[in-house]
């Protein structure tokens, strides 16, 4: 079994700033993580190859040179190769524009039986790129999954729904997009981090490689663009404390509860 699990390198959004006159991210000294969701996408591909026979995983991602690092922690948990596209003509490549250049890596790795893709990035949340490369390659897709479970070349997930959730059939090859609940992903070894920057294990390729049309990507095939970035609005609020006993301050709770009709 082949799989492939697309990667993205992030910001660590725990450290973000906003540039206040600006409006876009300060990223000057801003750490660079694996996109949390990107990594239980890994995780469970590394599951089911430590509980198969003949399975190969192979990590890919889009980005500037820098990305490279997050290949080499991927190396480090247990993938079998990686692939970096980058290429000055991807910059500036929106949702659309990244998943036709990722399914073009896609393509050029040929044989595969299931794709991972984290739900969502913590730099932009909007859930599009696992779908599209779905769309892009005409195969079907289960997203936000919790659990999994594959039956010979059957895969059956549990799907999360705001209220609820879908058990969902759906047959290989495919391609899936990791919640966070479904699994606790691994640390990479030391010894894996090492021998992850030594060798030929991370194959750089341009767009040329893969038979990407760079009129597709970037922002010439980007169709939509970034207006504005801006922190939410600090609203001040007033502050009381209240006095006595813990039962007094309960009964003031409640009473100033009631004086606002909350209850």
């Amino acid at each position: 079994m082949n799989i492939i699990v697309c990667i993205k390198q992030v910001p660590d959004t725990n450290e973000a700033k906003i540039d206040p006159v600006r409006g876009t991210l300060i990223r000057e000294g801003l750490p660079s993580i694996i996109n949390p969701d990107d990594r239980n996408a890994l995780e469970e591909a590394l599951r089911i190859k430590d509980e198969m026979e003949g399975v190969k995983v192979t990590a890919i991602s889009m980005g500037p040179p820098q990305a490279e690092i997050a290949l080499v922690e991927a190396l480090a948990m247990g993938a079998d190769e990686a692939i970096l596209l980058t290429d000055r003509a991807l910059a500036g490549s929106d949702t659309l524009a990244t998943s036709t250049a990722l399914s073009a890596v896609i393509r050029y790795i040929g044989d595969f039986d299931l794709i991972f893709c984290g739900r969502q990035a913590i730099d932009g949340e909007t859930a599009h790129v696992g779908p599209q490369i779905a769309e892009h390659l005409n195969i079907p897709q289960i997203t936000c999954v919790e659990e999994l479970k594959i039956e010979g070349r059957r895969v059956i997930a549990k799907r999360a729904l705001e209220d609820g959730y879908f058990i969902v059939e759906a047959e290989m090859p495919l391609l899936l997009t990791a919640a966070k609940e479904l699994n606790q992903p691994r640390y990479p070894s030391i010894k894996g981090i090492f021998e992850g920057f030594k060798g030929d294990r991370i194959k750089i390729v341009s767009p040329n490689d893969v038979n990407c049309d760079v009129t597709t990507v970037g922002l010439e095939g980007s169709p939509t663009r970034v207006v504005e970035t801006f922190p939410p609005p600090i609203k001040s609020r007033d502050l009381e404390m209240l006095e006595g006993s813990p039962a007094e301050q309960a009964r003031q709770l409640l009473q100033r509860l009631r004086e606002e009709k909350i209850v």
